[in-house]
């Protein structure tokens, strides 16, 4: 039975008649941020503190031994954001017809998730498309015009106005670049079977070489995290943009103590898009900097879009497109003093629809 209920998504806790804990599920570990050896046979209040304002509705469903549902309850504790949660509460009695109390969590935030998800991919779809006709378009004239200057420099009467047209072909060289970044890669992921963990070391030293200023960097991996498939270079360009972007924010701020916090784990019956995977791998690259404007954070994976006045508005851009051909998607939530980039990539290519 534990096999079963641990497949479901559905999060499920189960408690005796003195609310000790005597079953959690692999969901409400992962909703609660609990390990089930941890809390088995613990005071609900204590193993798992999110339910410490239920206790008294727990007793009063045990004592009338009458189910009950509340809706859109917001569980937290002090350290962390709440989760918005629909509840069910049912009396159940044991083998030996001793009173249990199963609790059932249904995540309002999963639908409302996927909801946005779908959307965001489709705009960003759209969005993706319009630059890639813009850049093709820019290409073609650009290539006429550096033949055009270069033609210009060798009939040119005078060489010091050749000054001129190399400051021409200078700059239509620069815009190639630029548009060479807005189409992106042009090839499909090539995925191989790798762990995450070497490529975000990988990437944790290519950004240390290039200078930390006072800025720590601190790892907090799941080693029983399985491997993933997926194309190296281009996660590692992922990763490398979403985690240069997090030091030149601290850079720019000159915050005290700047931080950056690189954090893996599993989620499990996780839905990116339209598609319900068994096993996903997170990755959260977490800042203390001053946090992304409200107005900008609906912006920030758009082309073009960016709040630095050196900066392309390219790279995050193109690390939503290239974990997009993954499967995967990326998330971004910001306050200040905290801003989180979360990375989700499927550890399978087996999924099903929600």
């Amino acid at each position: 039975m534990g096999t079963i209920l641990d497949g479901l998504s559905t999060a499920v806790v189960c408690l005796d008649e003195d609310l000790r804990v005597v079953f959690v599920n692999a969901a409400a570990e992962m909703l609660f941020g609990v390990g089930a050896r941890h809390v088995l046979g613990e005071p609900v209040t204590a193993g798992i503190p999110h339910l410490a304002p239920l206790e008294a509705r727990c007793q009063e469903v045990i004592e009338l031994g009458a189910p009950m549902i509340e809706r859109e309850l917001a569980l937290k504790r002090s350290d962390t954001d709440a989760i918005i949660v629909d509840c069910t509460f049912s009396p159940l009695a044991d083998s030996k017809r001793r009173a249990l109390l199963l609790l059932e969590f249904f995540r309002l935030e999963r639908h409302m998730r996927i909801s946005r998800d779908e959307q965001t991919l489709a705009h960003q779809k759209l969005n993706r498309e319009i630059v890639r006709g813009l850049a093709h378009e820019i290409k073609n004239p650009l290539g006429g015009l550096r033949g055009a200057a270069q033609l210009l420099e060798r009939e040119l009467p005078d060489q010091g106005l050749s000054e001129f047209t190399r400051i021409i072909i200078r700059e239509a060289d620069r815009l190639q670049r630029l548009v060479d970044q807005m189409l992106g890669p042009s090839r499909r992921p090539q995925p191989t079977e790798l762990n995450i963990h070497e490529v975000l070391e990988h990437v944790r030293q290519l950004v240390e070489i290039d200078g930390l200023h006072d800025i720590i960097i601190v790892r907090d991996y799941d080693p029983s995290l399985p491997n993933v498939y997926g194309d190296r270079e281009q996660l590692i360009q992922v990763f490398l943009n979403i985690l240069r972007n997090a030091v030149q924010a601290l850079d720019a701020t000159a915050v005290r103590c700047g931080t950056i916090f690189i954090r893996s784990r599993a989620r499990r019956q996780f839905t990116i898009g339209a598609t319900r995977h068994r096993l996903v791998a997170q990755v959260d690259i977490e800042d203390n900097g001053p946090g992304i404007d409200q107005d900008m954070i609906d912006k920030i994976f758009y082309p073009l879009v960016t709040s630095r006045a050196d900066g392309t508005g390219l790279g995050l851009s193109i690390a939503q497109y290239l974990v997009q051909n993954h499967g995967g998607f990326i998330e971004c939530s910001s306050r200040r003093g905290r801003t989180v980039f979360s990375v989700f990539l499927p550890i399978s290519s087996e999924g099903r629809e929600t």
